[in-house]
């Protein structure tokens, strides 16, 4: 039975990251994120052969440690060409690779990927149902799904009621499973809650 909450993409209505104010939140997200790569590089076993997609992959920080763990390919996915540009300039590894486009509309081909993970981004997704449909798409058999959230309180505002309430977390865990996906767990690490899935 699907929770009562408010829908996890409830910052979808933010404006895209364009322009000078695109730059400014890619410098902003180039360090610090390292814990969270780490722990979706652990969450979803990943190992030397995987090909990673990285939905919401900003300046490129995690995609950038798949690489430089093992992953054979790492495609990032973002809508926001300041954040791949960025991403490109701090990016040296033959292995990853930046493409534009949405999680509503990922541009690769199907059963293409053996890992999706999307770090802090899908509470600005525009439509849950459509990007787990692509997900589940872009997935081989078998391939894992991450997500992971920062932890917010019920009653958070403005840049604190960024991330989810583990309300929504498990909301999110039920639409993965109507969407088809198998062993789909949620959990917390710290302050991060993760949603975790298997096609």
């Amino acid at each position: 039975m699907a929770h009562e909450t408010t829908a996890p993409n409830h910052h979808a209505h933010f404006p895209p990251f364009t322009g000078i104010r695109g730059y400014v939140a890619a410098l902003t997200m180039i360090t610090g994120r390292s814990g969270n790569a780490d722990l979706a590089i652990e969450l979803t076993r990943m190992r030397h052969g995987d090909v990673v997609v990285d939905i919401g992959c900003g300046p490129g920080a995690a995609a950038r440690r798949a690489a430089s763990r093992g992953a054979a390919e790492v495609v990032g996915i973002d809508p926001s060409r300041p954040m791949l540009r960025v991403a490109r300039l701090l990016t040296r590894s033959r292995a990853v690779r930046y493409v534009e486009g949405e999680a509503e509309a990922v541009p690769l081909p199907d059963g293409s990927a053996t890992v999706v993970w999307s770090l802090a981004t899908v509470h600005h997704w525009d439509d849950v149902d459509r990007a787990l449909e692509e997900v589940h798409r872009v997935l081989q058999a078998g391939g894992r799904f991450l997500v992971t959230e920062r932890a917010r309180s019920e009653d958070a505002q403005g840049l604190a009621s960024h991330g989810w309430t583990t309300t929504q977390s498990a909301a999110f865990a039920d639409a993965c499973r109507a969407h088809g996906f198998t062993g789909v767990t949620d959990a917390r690490h710290g302050t991060v809650l993760t949603v975790a899935a298997q096609r």
